[in-house]
């Protein structure tokens, strides 16, 4: 390495500069005005979590109070704006429950049908799939609802299918495919089984 003189290096960083300091400066400039953007969007994506929460309280309260147009428009709305986020799967759930609850079967598997088909969390799709497939036997749909109730690539909802789909072959009278139970059966009185509420066995 050259022995500099002070000058020398001095003379240097003056042409250095003198050649860079507009790229220098850009870099800067383009390094900060990153980290501003990412704060942007990162308190953007915060605003809309709190108000798509504000927006499934307030479709929670309106079931509360039995009103079911007002829930409809606030979950609507909420999809419209953010079709992609959980508190819209999650209005629609709460939806599909009332629907349930009032026996209107048909809006409670177009919402379930919503979020088995459009939710980014495949736990929520695996909740809304188990629910429509009751739904959807309750209606007398049973091979639709039987289609549900693949296990492959059911995780740890597999026990939930598996007990959903002998309530489905039970309630459509195939005895031969309904799982049997474990247990001894007395020979007096001979387990049935029973085709249960979806109402009560809500999983």
């Amino acid at each position: 390495m050259e022995d500099l003189s002070d000058n020398e290096r001095e003379e240097q960083l003056r042409r250095f500069w003198a050649e860079n300091w507009l790229w220098i400066v850009g870099g800067i400039a383009l390094g900060l005005g990153g980290l501003a953007g990412w704060q942007y969007w990162q308190k953007s994506k915060l605003n809309a979590s709190e108000q798509d929460e504000a927006s499934y309280v307030a479709v929670l309260e309106s079931l509360s109070r039995n009103d079911k147009d007002a829930a409809a428009k606030r979950a609507g709305d909420l999809r419209g704006l953010h079709p992609k986020s959980p508190y819209a799967d999650h209005a629609d759930l709460a939806l599909a429950r009332f629907a349930v609850d009032t026996r209107d079967l048909d809006e409670a598997a177009k919402r379930l049908r919503t979020v088995a088909e459009s939710s980014r969390d495949p736990e929520l799709r695996l909740i809304a799939q188990s629910r429509l497939a009751r739904v959807l036997s309750e209606q007398g749909k049973h091979d639709d609802a039987l289609k549900l109730l693949d296990v492959t690539n059911a995780g740890s909802f597999t026990p939930i299918f598996h007990e959903i789909r002998g309530d489905v072959l039970a309630a459509k009278g195939d005895v031969a495919g309904a799982p049997r139970p474990t247990m001894p059966r007395s020979p007096r009185r001979p387990r049935s089984r029973r085709r249960r509420s979806i109402a009560n066995s809500w999983s």
